[in-house]
C-alpha cells in the first residue's frame, strides 16, 4: 500500500472516531429537539456506515490487486523450478545412462544460469527467440531452462526438417539464436542461404566446433540472473511448430502459464510426484514429448528426466530395470517395439508406474497384449500441438474402452459439432451422442490452450473460432461422452507419430521431370500406423519407384520422413468433378492394392 494510501486510511480512522463521539455527545443531550436530535444522529450513522463499507470495500481491493500481483510476477512455470532448487537440490533432476552423466538440480541450476548469463552478454532481450534443432540431449534442457529465467521464447523445431523447411520455420519466427547439432550444420547452412531472416549467432552442441556451446558460456557465473525486466504468468515462453493444411509450418505460441497448467495436468492424471522418474521417448520439440512426461510436468513436480536420444526398444527396456523408471511415455507403435523386444529378452519392469501412449488411438487386443507383457497401467491421451492433450484414457479404461480417445480432461470441453460442405458449425451445434454421427472434433482448453498462431492471420480464423479449436479431426461420441477419432478432413497422413500432409508431398514429387502428376496417400502399418504411398502418373516411361526414392531422399526440399515407402504407376488419378484429387478415394485403393501385393516397396 503507498504512503497516500496509508494517509487517506488513517483520516477515515479519525473521522469514524469523531462521529463516534459526537453519536454518544448527541445522544446524552437529548432536550426539547428531541427530532431533530433523532435526524442528526440517523444522519451520522448512515455517514458512519458509508464510511466502514468504503473502508472495507478499499482493503479488499488492495487485497485482490496484491493478489493478482503476487500470481501473475509469482506463478511462473521458472519459480517452481526454482522452488524444487530450493527443496531437492541434492537430488538427480536429469539423468543421461548413455554418458554417465547426472546432474543434481542445483548443478542443472548452475548450468542454465550459465547459458542465461550468454545469452545476456551477448545482448538478447525479453521476447527475443532462441530456435533449437536438437534430439532429446541435455543441451535442449539448458537452452529450456535458460530461456525461462530471462524471459526468452525457447523455440524447438523438428531435427528432421528439410532446408527449406527449417528456412520458412527462421523467417517465421525471426530467432536471435539457432541452437544445433554438428549432424545437421550442412542442411543449416543451406537453410540460412535460403532463410529471409538469418540468426545472429550460430551455436553448436559439439565441443569441438568453434562456435561450441561450451565456448559460449565459458567463463559465465552460476548464480541466477538478475533481470532489468519483469516477468508474468502471461508472457510468451515457448513456441512451437505444426504442419498446416498445405505443408506450411504453423507456429504456436504458449504462455508461462500455459506451461504450469499443462504439468499440473499430466501432475493430476498420472498422478506425477517429486518421487518418479520419467524418460518420454517421443522428440521433445513435440507438445507431447516436452509436456507429456517430459521436461516441463517433471522439472516442476521436483521429479528426475532420464534422457534417452533416440528410442530404441531394447535400451528403452534396459533403462527401465537400471534406471527405475515409473513412467514411459510414446507413440502405440512405441509399445509395440517394446512389447516384442520384452518378449525376446525379459525384463525387470516393477518399477513402472505406467506407460502413457497418444498420438493415435490404441485397439483393445493390442491394450491387452500390452498389459500382459509390459504393465496393466496403460494410459493413452489425445490433442493437438495447439492444446495438449484434451482427452484421455486411464488404466481404470481399459481396455474396455480401448479404440476410443477417451474423456474430456477436467479443464478441458471437448465436442462433436455437426458437419456442413460450405461453413462450420457453431460450438453449440452438436452431433448426436450416439456413437454413430460422425462430426468434427473441437476443443477448448483455456489453460493449455494457444490462442492464435503467430504471424498466420488466415490459419488462426480458420482454426479457432468462438473459443474453441477446430481440430479437423472426425470423429463420433456416445451418450458417455467417449470420443472416437474416424479420420481427417484434410487427409493428413500420421506416420510413426509425425503429421504429414499428401500435398507438400505431390508438389516434390512433381517437381521430378519424370512424373506427370501424382497423388499421396497411406496404407496401413502395424508399426508406424500409417506410411506414406505414391500413385505416380509417369511422362517418361522408364521413370522407376527407385529413381524416385533416390530424389526424395536426396533433395532438400523433402524431410525424409516424408518419403513414400510405396509406389505404384497408374495412367490416370481419382478426381472429383472440380478436378480436385480425392485422396479419400485413393486411400481406400490403396489399402487394397496394399493386400493384393500390387504397391512396389523401396
Amino acid at each position: 500500500m503507498s504512503i497516500t494510501q496509508n494517509s487517506i486510511k488513517q483520516h477515515e480512522i479519525a473521522a469514524l472516531h469523531e462521529l463516534e463521539q459526537m453519536m454518544l455527545a448527541a445522544k446524552e443531550n437529548i432536550g426539547e429537539s428531541r427530532s431533530e436530535l433523532e435526524k442528526s444522529v440517523t444522519n451520522l450513522e448512515n455517514c458512519l456506515q458509508q464510511i466502514r463499507q468504503k473502508y472495507i470495500l478499499d482493503e479488499k481491493q488492495c487485497a485482490m490487486e496484491a493478489f493478482r500481483e503476487q500470481f501473475e510476477s509469482g506463478y511462473t512455470w521458472i519459480n517452481g523450478f526454482l522452488r524444487n532448487v530450493e527443496r531437492f537440490g541434492n537430488r538427480e533432476a536429469l539423468a543421461e545412462p548413455e554418458s554417465g552423466k547426472v546432474w543434481t538440480y542445483t548443478q542443472l541450476n548452475d548450468e542454465a544460469n550459465r547459458f542465461a548469463h550468454a545469452l545476456l552478454r551477448s545482448g538478447l532481450q525479453k521476447g527475443d527467440v532462441v530456435m533449437a534443432q536438437l534430439h532429446n540431449c541435455p543441451e535442449f534442457v539448458f537452452a529450456y531452462l535458460a530461456c525461462h529465467k530471462i524471459g526468452l521464447v525457447f523455440c524447438p523445431v523438428n531435427f528432421r526438417l528439410s532446408a527449406k523447411e527449417l528456412s520458412g520455420c527462421m523467417d517465421n519466427s525471426c530467432p536471435k539464436v539457432f541452437l544445433m547439432e554438428s549432424e545437421n550444420q550442412e542442411n543449416t547452412d543451406m537453410a540460412l542461404e535460403w532463410a529471409k531472416h538469418a540468426p545472429e549467432i550460430i551455436l553448436s552442441t559439439d565441443s569441438q566446433s568453434e562456435h561450441s556451446y561450451e565456448k559460449f558460456a565459458d567463463g559465465c557465473p552460476e548464480t541466477n540472473p538478475e533481470l532489468p525486466w519483469d516477468m508474468y504468468v502471461f508472457d510468451e515462453t515457448l513456441r512451437l511448430f505444426t504442419s498446416g493444411t498445405t505443408g506450411r509450418q504453423k507456429s504456436v505460441c504458449l504462455t508461462s502459464i500455459n506451461e504450469v497448467l499443462s504439468a499440473h495436468d499430466v501432475m493430476i492424471n498420472f498422478p506425477l510426484s517429486f518421487t518418479d522418474r520419467t524418460m518420454n521417448t517421443t522428440p521433445w520439440f513435440h507438445r507431447g514429448g516436452l509436456h507429456s512426461g517430459g521436461i516441463t510436468p517433471t522439472l516442476y513436480a521436483g521429479g528426475t528426466v532420464v534422457v534417452q536420444r533416440k528410442f530404441q526398444a531394447e535400451q528403452t527396456l534396459d533403462y527401465i530395470e537400471q534406471q527405475g523408471l515409473t513412467f514411459v511415455i510414446g507413440v502405440p507403435n512405441v509399445l509395440e517395439l517394446m512389447a516384442e523386444a520384452q518378449q525376446k529378452q525379459p525384463r525387470n519392469l516393477h518399477s513402472l508406474h505406467g506407460i502413457v501412449t497418444m498420438g493415435s488411438p490404441l485397439e483393445r487386443a493390442d491394450c491387452i497384449r500390452y498389459q500382459k507383457i509390459l504393465t496393466q497401467r496403460i494410459f493413452n491421451g489425445y490433442g493437438t500441438t495447439e492444446t495438449f492433450w484434451n482427452t484421455f484414457l486411464r488404466p481404470d479404461d481399459l481396455p474396455e474402452n480401448a479404440g476410443s480417445a477417451g474423456r474430456a480432461c477436467v479443464d478441458d470441453d471437448v465436442r462433436i459439432v455437426k458437419l456442413y460442405d460450405d461453413h462450420i458449425a457453431e460450438p453449440n451445434d452438436l452431433a448426436a451422442r450416439n456413437g454413430n454421427e460422425v462430426g468434427e472434433v473441437i476443443i477448448r482448453s483455456d489453460a493449455k490452450s494457444a490462442a492464435f498462431y503467430f504471424g498466420n492471420p488466415e490459419e488462426t480464423a480458420k482454426r479457432f473460432h468462438n473459443g474453441f479449436f477446430y481440430t479437423n479431426d472426425l470423429g463420433t461420441w456416445d451418450e458417455n461422452h467417449f470420443i472416437h477419432i474416424s479420420g481427417r478432413k484434410d487427409d493428413m497422413i500420421i506416420s510413426g507419430g509425425e503429421n504429414i500432409y499428401p500435398v507438400e508431398v505431390e508438389e516434390v514429387l512433381n517437381m521430378h521431370s519424370g512424373v506427370k502428376d501424382c497423388i499421396v496417400t497411406a496404407v496401413p502399418d502395424s508399426r508406424r500406423g500409417e506410411i506414406v504411398t505414391a500413385y505416380v502418373v509417369s511422362c517418361d516411361p522408364s521413370l522407376t519407384a527407385e529413381t524416385l526414392e533416390h530424389y526424395c531422399k536426396t533433395t532438400p526440399l523433402l524431410a525424409n520422413y516424408k518419403r513414400p515407402h510405396y509406389y505404384r504407376f497408374v495412367s490416370e488419378l481419382p478426381m472429383n468433378t472440380t478436378g480436385k484429387k480425392m485422396h479419400h478415394v485413393m486411400k481406400e485403393i490403396a489399402a487394397q492394392d496394399l493386400s493384393k501385393h500390387k504397391l512396389i516397396r523401396v
